[in-house]
């Protein structure tokens, strides 16, 4: 699906009421809202997912009402909503806009039961089969998922002969068969573990010849058959998966697409009518619990994670942004490193491409959040090795400079977004994205700014990176280094520079080699209390929502101290009036207490007697007496 807009055309703009403008309808009539390149039931483009929209701001491209002609394109790739049988583009009817859509060819490849799948969350649970048919080859393929520490696979044993497959540690995987000469083993390490609830695919093949175990794209394991011995597997049992009645160490997560000898297994449809399983394998990374600020998400069986590792933040969604006070001679230099995961499936061959390469050179996407008082200063700045380098600097009014020195026989591009300082004490937030000679600038949530790189521009990869004071460099401009040997007084949060994140390397990674400290660097909010930290945390993340949180702030502090005046006024009150029947109770019991009992005063009123008073023998004169008191009062 490709969209071009042009001005005030916006696809995913939504009613105040949150209804989209716009959708298209899958196969069932049903109504969609997420577009081409993403996740389903993410109302978001691929240029959200990509990290590269041309406004931060929105989701998609077309979304920023930018004067210049921008498009979202994707595919759409989830078969169970295909094909698409409608779509509606609304909000079409603004001057000045334009809008082109068009819609490919709906294209059918790969197995149907690449998905035919069943979660195991019972060790005791497993699905047989009949017997594998495997004398003299076998072919295994297969993909799984789980967060256990090991785990059997399947097994199919006969009187001696076996084979089995499984998750032997957290980190291997294991190929065991017999063909009554003895077990042999094949076993596949990994450099990270296995058990990260992601899939991860495996293929065991054996043969006359030899056998074979690859896991992922990681070296295959090949071990050649003996010369002499057996080379018929002879099987009888019944093939498990998932577990065994001999064995108490059952897989627990999700196997799918399991094929054995070009014969794929109805994992699905076997798993409905076996306890201890469900058929499929239910995600829970939806539209209602993605992931933050690039945070991948990761499966619980249950639940899910997110994986913060590669962003510059924190916390359960990866929205508690890692932020550090400088001082005049703190200094940060961070090595940066080419972006290579072999758990991503990426083959190696393709990072030596020179595609590969060049996409690397032409590409950086920078983002962080600063709060300072101090100008001139130097923010961040990056190098290459052969004295190439781009820097953001404030310079002596506060405004923000942005110089990109890649040619070396002339002299740095300087590109100044606003005259306006930004050295105010108040939060600003940067994002900028090079492509090619192409780049983006934005400060807050301002309209996205655009320039070009002089001509003659040659690209080179970055290899270091520095926050604060720059110390021995080779950069020869008199504003950066001016600003430079100043270095940065203030905040610095959620540094994020393509693949790396300096600052969270450097205070949760302490001893990191590629990070170098000179200088005093601590942990800091900001100077911001706990719950104005969460809504500068939201302004920053959730760049969509923050002109929403700036809304209606004053307006809620004033309501609080509204309610805070009524409150106290009613405790007041009700203080007031217990305190006061406190008092007239009191009053009560003193006056009772001290007034003679009515008949007794009347009867010495009118009685006088005229001899002396005696008293009764049972009166002490030494205790306190209620009636001696009332007579003697």
């Amino acid at each position: 699906m490709s969209f071009q807009c042009l001005t005030k055309k916006r696809k995913e703009r939504e009613k105040e009421n949150g209804t989209p403008l716009s959708w298209w309808l899958d196969r069932d009539g049903v109504k969609r809202t997420y577009w081409g390149g993403i996740l389903p039931g993410v109302q978001q483009c691929a240029c959200s997912l990509e990290g590269n929209c041309r406004d931060m701001n929105y989701f998609c491209n077309c979304d920023a009402d930018q004067d210049a002609w921008v498009n979202d394109t994707g595919l759409l790739s989830y078969k169970d909503h295909l094909p698409l049988s409608e779509i509606a583009i609304g909000d079409t009817n603004r001057t000045g806009s334009q809008a082109l859509f068009q819609i490919g060819p709906l294209r059918c490849y790969g197995d149907r039961f690449f998905w035919n799948s069943a979660s195991f969350f019972v060790e005791s649970s497993y699905l047989h089969f009949p017997t594998l048919q495997a004398e003299l080859s076998m072919d295994i393929s297969f993909f799984f998922k789980t967060s256990a520490s090991s785990g059997l696979f399947l097994e199919n044993v006969g009187v001696r002969d076996f084979v089995r497959l499984e998750l032997s540690s957290p980190s291997a995987v294991t190929f065991t068969f017999d063909l009554g000469d003895g077990p042999v083993v094949l076993t596949v390490r990994s450099p990270v573990p296995l058990n990260d609830r992601q899939w991860h695919h495996v293929r065991a093949e054996r043969n006359v010849k030899e056998a074979s175990l690859q896991v992922d794209l990681l070296p295959l394991q090949l071990l050649e058959a003996a010369p002499e011995g057996q080379y018929r597997l002879q099987l009888n049992s019944q093939l498990f998966v998932g577990g065994a009645p001999t064995t108490q160490r059952g897989f627990l997560g999700c196997l799918r697409a399991l094929s054995i000898n070009g014969m794929t297994f109805d994992l699905n449809e076997r798993a409905k009518m076996t306890p201890g399983m469900n058929s499929g394998c239910p995600g829970h990374c939806s539209s209602d619990s993605i992931c933050h600020n690039g945070g991948r998400c990761v499966e619980n069986r249950n639940s899910y994670v997110c994986d913060c590792t590669q962003t510059a933040f924190d916390g359960p969604k990866c929205t508690t942004a890692i932020s550090a006070s400088f001082e005049r001679g703190t200094s940060l230099t961070y090595a940066l490193q080419e972006p290579f995961s072999v758990m991503r499936n990426q083959d190696a061959r393709q990072l030596q491409s020179s595609t590969y390469s060049e996409a690397v050179r032409s590409r950086e996407n920078v983002a962080f959040g600063f709060m300072t008082r101090h100008a001139p200063a130097l923010l961040l700045t990056a190098q290459s090795s052969d004295q190439r380098y781009m820097a953001i600097t404030l310079t002596q009014n506060g405004s923000l400079q942005i110089l990109y020195r890649l040619n070396q026989e002339k002299g740095p591009d300087m590109f100044s977004p606003t005259s306006a300082s930004l050295a105010d004490g108040q939060f600003h937030r940067i994002r900028m994205n090079r492509e090619g000679k192409e780049l983006y600038v934005q400060i807050d949530n301002t309209m996205m700014q655009q320039y070009s790189l002089s001509p003659g521009t040659v690209l080179a990869p970055m290899r270091t990176l520095t926050l604060g004071r720059i110390r021995g460099s080779d950069i020869a401009d008199e504003e950066v280094v001016r600003a430079g040997s100043r270095g940065f007084v203030g905040c610095l949060t959620s540094v994020k520079f393509n693949e790396a994140a300096p600052l969270k390397a450097a205070l949760q990674n302490k001893g990191s080699s590629l990070v170098t400290i000179h200088g005093q660097l601590e942990e800091s909010s900001c100077g911001i209390t706990s719950s104005t930290n969460t809504q500068t945390t939201t302004q920053t993340l959730s760049v969509g929502d923050s002109s929403k949180s700036d809304r209606g702030k004053a307006p809620l502090k004033k309501a609080a101290q509204n309610d805070s005046a009524l409150i106290g006024g009613v405790v007041a009150a009700v203080v007031f009036i217990t305190l006061c029947a406190l008092a007239v109770i009191i009053r009560f019991l003193y006056r009772h207490r001290q007034t003679p009992p009515p008949q007794v005063i009347t009867a010495k009123s009118q009685r006088r007697s005229l001899e002396p008073p005696t008293y009764r023998p049972d009166l002490d004169p030494h205790k306190a007496s209620r009636v001696s008191k009332e007579y003697f009062i």
